[in-house]
């Protein structure tokens, strides 16, 4: 069975907890928070102002760049106020707070049940209608969607790869999105084949899903171009260059894209989005997201509307377990552990919660590096961790430029494989902050 061939772990996949689970409405909120960052770029500038009356799908914030997104409004209600905001992790941002009343739609929104299959649309009018909508990749990195769908010039996309695999432990949102929701997520496939003017599609599934696997085959062998690939159980699988490396057998040079190597690689959420902006003519205001741990009462997989506190969405969990010793928006591997949840909203980049028990959340005493390269082995992208680590610590960031820092993807293999538990990844980030700056500082001086 497939997989990609440099580093990757086994952690246990935990999904016992919520897998399965139906996805679940959580109800509308009474205020909301619709943070002006929810993606990779320049954060949306505000089209709204105080005391504004807004329906659901109404533009609230457009792109602020290129690299950008819209986001537009997941509730209907009052504008009250657009200001400073902090998030759970201590991040500063701007945020639109809207008292919500009632639910009305836009009119434009198609808010029937029916599956429409056929899309008459050329690819430029697909992507501008994917665009309009606010879509980015909801397997994590959530860049703009549309923006993959532009590759630079010289460069022509010749496979999309679907990302059905999931390797994060704990989470099943897309698990249950794809058995929820399979039909329209091979019309979106094919929406996306269009635009690329690709006639391939692989969707890229983790043989712990074999019920997802044996489903998403069936729809696919009743449309053209689409092939389903189960793919061997490793993390982080999932990653964009490692899936690609699983399904085609091509490796991303450093610093590149995807589509170096003819690929375009986007999550089933984000496709079943398209197929919701494409079709249905509705923006991205919602996501499926997964609330866990062994201690939950009411593990799931939940629809929320952004700007819901998550507060509201744990409480629809069955509250926080009076054990708990860390709430981790994400998963164990990639997420991060909340300073808090207070004023905190459901988001675009928000894939789930993991509630892990107090003794679940302490870490092992770090010792002293014993030189046996294990953390090198489990590199899915073939850097040296403990050497970015060093080089961070002494803050040597040519040193960190010249060692490709740039190419970690924050995975936490050489974390979760170190004997010794060094921290390894609290040590590479904020050199890799640092020497990301430096570029950006030094492309803009070229301009």
């Amino acid at each position: 069975m497939k997989t990609f061939h440099i580093g990757g772990v086994h952690p246990h996949d935990n999904k016992e907890f919520s897998a399965h689970q139906p996805i679940t409405a959580c109800p509308l909120p009474k205020h909301a928070i619709i943070p002006l960052v929810q993606h990779i770029g320049a954060p949306a500038q505000a089209v709204v102002a105080v005391g504004a009356k807004v329906k659901v799908g109404e533009l609230l914030a457009k792109a602020g760049g290129f690299v950008s997104a819209n986001i537009c409004s997941p509730v209907s209600g009052t504008v009250t106020k657009i200001g400073d905001w902090t998030d759970a992790w201590g991040a500063p941002g701007q945020a639109i707070f809207i008292d919500v009343e009632g639910d009305e739609w836009i009119p434009e929104i198609d808010r029937t049940p029916e599956i429409i299959r056929q899309c008459t649309l050329e690819p430029k009018a697909i992507i501008d209608k994917i665009a309009a909508a606010g879509i980015v990749g909801l397997g994590g990195a959530c860049f703009p969607t549309h923006v993959k769908l532009l590759p630079p010039p010289g460069k022509k996309a010749e496979v999309l790869i679907v990302n059905g695999v999931e390797c994060e432990p704990y989470l099943t949102c897309d698990h249950q999105l794809m058995m929820e929701h399979g039909e329209e997520i091979i019309v979106g496939i094919q929406i996306l084949k269009k635009a690329l003017g690709v006639e391939r599609a692989i969707i890229g599934i983790e043989n712990n899903k074999k019920d997802a696997i044996e489903h998403m085959t069936k729809l696919a062998n009743a449309s053209l171009g689409i092939e389903v690939l189960p793919l061997a159980l490793k993390y982080p699988q999932g990653g964009e260059k490692q899936l690609i490396d699983a399904c085609i057998g091509r490796q991303v040079p450093s610093g590149a894209l995807p589509i170096e190597v003819g690929a375009v690689v986007d999550n089933v959420a984000t496709i079943y989005a398209v197929y919701e902006a494409v079709q249905k003519n509705k923006p991205l205001i919602s996501r499926v997201m997964t609330v866990t741990g062994k201690y939950v009462s009411k593990p799931g997989n939940y629809c929320v509307r952004f700007g819901t506190p998550i507060d509201e969405v744990i409480a629809l969990a069955g509250g926080v377990p009076v054990n708990t010793g860390k709430i981790i928006g994400g998963g164990p591997m990639m997420g991060r552990a909340m300073d808090h949840t207070e004023n905190m909203p459901a988001n675009k980049r928000l894939s789930g919660l993991l509630f892990l028990s107090q003794e679940e959340s302490v870490r092992p005493e770090e010792s002293n590096c014993i030189r046996c390269g294990k953390c090198v082995q489990a590199c899915p992208m073939g850097l040296e961790p403990y050497l970015l680590q060093r080089l961070s610590e002494l803050g040597m960031y040519d040193e960190l430029e010249k060692h490709d820092i740039m190419d970690c993807i924050d995975c936490g293999c050489c974390v979760f494989t170190c004997p010794a538990h060094r921290r390894l990844l609290d040590g590479i980030r904020p050199g890799k902050a640092k020497v990301g700056a430096i570029l950006r500082e030094r492309a803009a001086a070229k301009k």
